[in-house]
């Protein structure tokens, strides 16, 4: 009974990390739909004079405009990433406390699957969001949500798990209790 219950809750959960990470990507590739039909050839649009602009900017890179022309590469690079995160998902145990886990990590899905599409689609990246008051480099919605959950991630498995709570990733461990 409590196998079957805990299997019918990892399915929930893989549900939930689909919605999320559904409606982000939809999210992500809206904003970037509005950024190609507005800011395309166009001059940046100021939100707080000095500070935030919305520029629109075609990058053929990795982050910070790394790896420039790579498409291949960074794509390759990028299902890798994601088979990883996924085999993470998978994984997870379903205890309450690595519901926040299941949650960043479709963030990261919808953010890696975001700049995916836009390399299949165009050979680019559609990045509009620009922090003029540190001149830091133009992103978008997708990076957002890879940025902002790597370090609720960081600071999760850093502050807040302890390494009894990681044990469902030690392989060595996993297969010792199935001998048991």
């Amino acid at each position: 009974m409590l196998k079957k219950n805990q299997k019918r809750m990892k399915i929930i959960m893989l549900l939930v990390d689909l919605v999320v990470a559904g409606l982000l990507l939809v999210l992500d590739q809206f904003t970037k739909y509005l950024a190609i039909l507005h800011l395309k050839d166009s001059q940046a649009y100021v939100l707080i004079d000095g500070v935030l602009e919305l520029k629109y900017l075609e990058n053929r890179g990795s982050a910070f405009g790394m790896l420039q022309n790579q498409k291949v590469f960074i794509l390759f690079v990028g299902f890798v990433f994601l088979a990883v995160i996924l085999f993470f998902l998978f994984k997870l145990p379903v205890e309450k406390k690595f519901r926040i886990v299941h949650i960043l990590l479709a963030a990261v899905v919808a953010g890696g699957l975001g700049n995916m599409i836009d390399r299949f689609r165009f050979d680019y990246v559609v990045d509009f969001i620009y922090f003029v008051l540190i001149n830091f480099p133009v992103f978008n919605v997708a990076d957002c949500y890879i940025v902002v959950s790597v370090i609720g991630l960081f600071i999760l498995f850093l502050f807040v798990f302890q390494e009894k709570d990681l044990e469902f990733l030690n392989f060595k461990q996993n297969k010792y209790r199935e001998m048991k």
